[in-house]
């Protein structure tokens, strides 16, 4: 797959409409399946990527698709790249060198996708991990370090998202965290 310049995810209530939805999205654009399937509270999520036009188009029918069932959706337009290395809990980062960690939970697992995007746009931080709704009755949380002034700066520009949305949850800044704090959960 060529260069992912978007990110289409749906968010629903029920597991059954999530599979019809998934389908409508992948015949609704030349788009790629990144992810589909159902988290925490009974809940369904997909995830797609492409062009900025065919991700909107997959996003827009899923939309309509997803009728009553539908709890969120959204498009990321230009992605950072390392949001689908922290998704895919693929980052590698030596535990000595964290000089501090962020973390953003968000009440659902679409918002955070968003959320951890703002966040390393806006500062010189690395995305650890982004989790996913499972174990976290479908929440969201993304975890990030770097030094302590780019953590908090991304840690704000991240929230600020969440909050706009109503979906921030909690965050945190942790200054020199201990390496037996990085191992339990990254």
């Amino acid at each position: 797959m060529s260069e992912i310049s978007s990110i289409g995810l749906i968010e629903l209530s029920s597991v059954a409409t999530g599979f019809l939805v998934e389908d409508v999205m992948l015949k609704a654009g030349s788009v790629q399946l990144l992810l589909a399937r159902s988290i925490c509270s009974g809940k369904f999520l997909i995830a797609v990527s492409g062009d900025v036009t065919s991700v909107e188009a997959a996003v827009q029918a899923g939309g309509v698709a997803a009728g009553p069932s539908l709890i969120e959706k959204r498009q990321i337009a230009r992605v950072h790249p390392s949001v689908l290395a922290a998704i895919s809990n693929a980052v590698d980062v030596d535990p000595r060198q964290l000089r501090s960690i962020g973390i953003i939970e968000t009440f659902s697992a679409a918002s955070i996708i968003a959320v951890a995007d703002a966040a390393v746009k806006s500062a010189n931080v690395t995305l650890l991990r982004i989790h996913l709704a499972m174990a976290l009755g479908g929440k969201g949380f993304v975890m990030m370090a770097g030094d302590v002034a780019s953590v908090q700066a991304a840690v704000a520009a991240g929230s600020k998202v969440a909050a706009e949305d109503g979906m921030l949850v909690g965050r945190s800044v942790i200054a020199a965290p201990s390496e037996e704090l990085f191992r339990d959960y990254i």
